[in-house]
């Protein structure tokens, strides 16, 4: 994925297999959301086992943003860098802190979702679903906690399945975010509804 971002002005690249281009699906709706331009280089397994890639990139793994003469690893290192850049990481530390608690809540939950789908789908599916409501309830409290649940989980910047029917507030924030013009454009485009979810087909 290659990205315009940092500056509304300069344009950035991000790199990613097939594999990682799942990872970079909340830069792609950040940047779509903020009006940004981007430009994704998808690069073949054929190509990453080769291994002059893996061999050039800091932690021998993707996705890769470069922005301007800044090369960066890790998804969530990348997307800290577009909201400071776009002007979305808080209007103070305290903010930015609480942005930190959501983004590695986030990370956790999603870290849970590949477990199942990778390596206990089949006898695990159940189990998860139950657990779900408990996986989702932080997201509802911190919403709770900024104006009622009738703005953004922090500050007032910038997920609605059935498994979110118990979680008013976290369900009408997902509303809220898809609705967003540009951001709902890109949600509604081939490129977003036909990108698979999962490697192997599971979600």
């Amino acid at each position: 994925m290659r990205s315009s971002a940092a500056a509304a002005a300069a344009t950035a690249t991000a790199t990613a297999t097939r594999a990682a281009t799942r990872r970079c699906e909340a830069m792609r709706m950040l940047l779509a959301d903020q009006g940004q331009s981007w430009k994704e280089e998808v690069v073949t397994m054929e190509t990453w086992m080769k291994g002059s890639l893996k061999a050039s990139c800091l932690y021998g793994q993707l996705p890769k943003f470069q922005d301007g003469d800044l090369t960066l690893y890790q998804s969530n290192a990348i997307l800290r860098h577009l909201g400071r850049s776009l002007g979305l990481y808080g209007k103070d530390q305290q903010e930015a802190a609480l942005l930190d608690v959501v983004n590695d809540g986030v990370e956790d939950l999603r870290c849970k979702y590949a477990l199942l789908i990778y390596t206990n789908y089949e006898a695990g599916k159940e189990e998860y679903v139950k657990a779900l409501p408990g996986y989702l309830k932080p997201f509802e409290t911190l919403l709770s906690q900024n104006e009622g649940g009738q703005a953004f989980i922090v500050g007032n910047q910038v997920l609605a399945p059935s498994c979110l029917d118990s979680f008013p507030l976290l369900s009408a924030y997902v509303v809220r975010l898809s609705a967003r013009p540009k951001l709902k454009a890109f949600l509604s485009s081939p490129e977003h509804v036909n990108r698979p979810i999962n490697g192997n087909g599971k979600q």
